[in-house]
């Protein structure tokens, strides 16, 4: 989508884009239910990609059917994942099949980043407040609004740690999970600066 933000005329980028988009969208009216409004039998692994996806798609595209497929989603996915009023994004020890019992542990942060990430972009695409409330609920599991109320984010060193164990953190803080957490704190500065930025006047 960055690159059709540069170069929106590009034929076969806007054909690749309405090709993966409607193959996302049959993907979820296949699989989808009332119980289960989603694009697999499965929440696995960064998952929030794909209603966001089919979110950002569906608004360049002016259908609506997209969006409400991908806002619909979303809002699946943020209600599973969030569980006494804190995110608890999908464990990776064991996922979330349709029907079982879905993996407490262990919890990445690149769920987290996924998740902020498309939960700002419905806020931009309906200016719906709720959904900038669900990206700063999901923002705070990496400061310790979680499971174990243990902060990811390690200030001393600017890294993030690798996840949430049933016995702690993970204290490898590798490349993928401190971008995970700066990519989320830049998103949620730059919604907040859009958000505070004050209405011209009207002369």
């Amino acid at each position: 989508m960055e690159f059709m933000r540069r170069l929106y005329g590009h034929r076969a980028a806007q054909d690749a884009r309405l090709s993966f988009a409607e193959r996302l969208l049959a993907l979820y009216k296949k699989t989808a239910s009332d119980e289960w409004p989603w694009f697999e039998d499965r929440l696995s692994y960064s998952n929030a990609r794909l209603p966001h996806a089919l979110l950002l798609c569906g608004h360049w595209l002016g259908r609506s059917d997209m969006v409400d497929a991908a806002l619909r989603s979303l809002r699946f996915l943020c209600d599973v994942q969030t569980i006494d009023g804190h995110f608890v994004p999908v464990g990776c020890n064991g996922w979330y099949r349709r029907g079982r019992e879905r993996a407490r542990f262990d919890q990445q942060p690149i769920e987290g980043h996924a998740t902020v990430s498309a939960c700002l972009e419905a806020y931009r695409v309906t200016g719906e407040e709720q959904w900038w409330r669900e990206a700063q609920k999901v923002f705070q599991w990496f400061l310790g609004r979680n499971d174990l109320s243990m902060a990811l984010y390690n200030a001393s060193t600017g890294g993030c740690y690798d996840g949430l164990t049933p016995d702690g953190v993970n204290f490898n803080q590798g490349a993928e999970s401190t971008l995970a957490f700066l990519l989320s704190l830049m998103e949620m500065r730059q919604a907040e600066h859009v958000i505070k930025e004050p209405e011209p006047e009207s002369e």
